[in-house]
């Protein structure tokens, strides 16, 4: 990697080529020299950037084995932490610096063991808490501190938790701070630990040629049906996201049953579980992972081509953070929401809204997605002109506006 702003070791430099990294993203540009200067950093700056290694690389470069512990890194979870050590360690090179991820779901005697010897912890922050009351770390000898995902840490409740770790920090250390977003949250946590920081703020890099983003109404009858057909047509690897966890098993068992190779990854699963389910998608010995949103700010795939919302997400910012999983290393995808209550149709509102002109109406062909016949107003009288069902019973018994309710996925008492 070759940059006017920044020079870097010939070791790193033979690495980073090896890994055909040759020119450095513009968040690379901008954040490394102002890291490698003794600058804090405030990054807005979304997964797929290069984030990673814009702190990754001046911490490796200013460490060596024998320096004891120097660098924290706090992530909101277990697959971003694996994901982050593991940059660390290929990057480390012939240092052999002591990288140790620290999450939970996994026996804490085997980590606090490996900690005495560490020069880097890459940590989700519950783990750490438990590990700092059992005294099995100190962070007073910590120089380096990055809080990656910092929206994300916010949305999981663990800004307490960040707090109390920042707190165990020696009053001489640079902080780090990362996130999608800069809500005014965010900018009061960086007000609190952050001196006269290094302000980066860019852009989104997935860009509507790249990424096409479009969405179908359907009734709620119809969605894994439409999904299935969606998910049929010509693709790479695609991962369907869902809010729920039970829904994930359930969705990805239907879709296997229907011929389609999916699993599901979800927070129920053992965290050996959800490795072995990450890397098999990584190594694609399957096509579709079926996941909650804790798959995306863990899965880093670059020939992800779709991304499926088979449920809206509650906000924005999940919305953002699903769709960046494709259109990846200036790769085309597509991001396709399926829209089936008026709950989500509440919540999609908000998506349209934010990313004006950039979502549009995905054409079906018609064939899986038609118009049902609009409910009449209470009290009208209905006439055979009226583009209504005619009132009968079908074989479950059900009348034609009980029936229309079914088909539109109202939750009435009768539900």
């Amino acid at each position: 990697m070759k940059s006017a702003s920044f020079v870097l070791s010939s070791e790193i430099t033979n690495l980073l080529e090896a890994q055909g990294i040759t020119v450095p993203t513009p968040v690379q540009e901008e954040i490394i020299p102002a890291v490698t200067n003794g600058q804090d950093v405030l990054a807005q700056s979304e997964t797929g950037s290069g984030k990673t290694l814009s702190f990754a690389i001046p911490i490796i470069e200013k460490l060596q084995r024998n320096d004891g512990l120097r660098a924290l890194v706090l992530v909101p979870t277990r697959e971003l932490c694996t994901q982050v050590a593991g940059e660390f360690i290929k990057y480390s090179g012939r240092k052999r610096l002591g990288i140790v991820p620290v999450y939970g779901g996994v026996p804490i005697g085997a980590q606090a063991s490996r900690l005495h010897n560490a020069n880097i912890i890459v940590a989700t922050p519950g783990r750490l808490i438990d590990l700092l009351n059992r005294r099995a770390v100190k962070l007073s000898s910590v120089k380096y501190f990055v809080c990656d995902e910092a929206d994300r840490m916010l949305d999981m409740g663990f800004i307490r938790d960040v707090e109390r770790i920042a707190g165990q920090l020696p009053p001489e250390h640079q902080t780090m701070l990362f996130s999608a977003t800069v809500s005014k949250e965010i900018e009061i946590l960086a007000g609190k630990y952050l001196r006269n920081p290094k302000n980066v703020r860019l852009a989104s890099t997935v860009k509507p040629v790249f990424l096409k983003q479009t969405y179908c109404n359907v009734t709620p009858e119809r969605k894994t049906a439409m999904l299935s057909d969606l998910l049929n047509e010509d693709r790479q690897l695609a991962i369907v996201f869902c809010n729920k966890k039970y829904v994930t098993a359930k969705l990805a068992k239907t879709l296997t049953a229907a011929g389609i190779h999916a699993r599901c990854l979800n927070g129920d699963m053992s965290q050996p579980q959800r490795e072995r389910v990450t890397n098999d998608f990584r190594q694609k010995k399957f096509s579709v992972l079926v996941a909650t949103d804790v798959a995306a700010r863990g899965i880093d795939v670059d020939d992800v081509s779709h991304v499926y919302n088979y449920e809206i997400p509650k906000d924005v910012e999940s919305y953002t953070h699903r769709i960046g999983r494709t259109a990846r290393a200036g790769k085309k995808g597509e991001a396709i929401s399926l829209v089936a209550t008026e709950e989500e149709r509440k919540s999609f509102r908000q998506i349209l809204y934010k990313y004006r002109g950039e979502i549009t109406l995905k054409d079906t062909g018609g064939s899986i997605s038609r118009q049902l016949p609009k409910e009449p107003p209470k009290g009208k009288v209905i006439r055979a002109k009226d583009s209504v069902p005619k009132p009968v019973h079908d074989r479950s018994g059900l009348t034609w506006k009980k029936k229309w309710q079914e088909l539109q996925g109202y939750e009435g008492k009768s539900r």
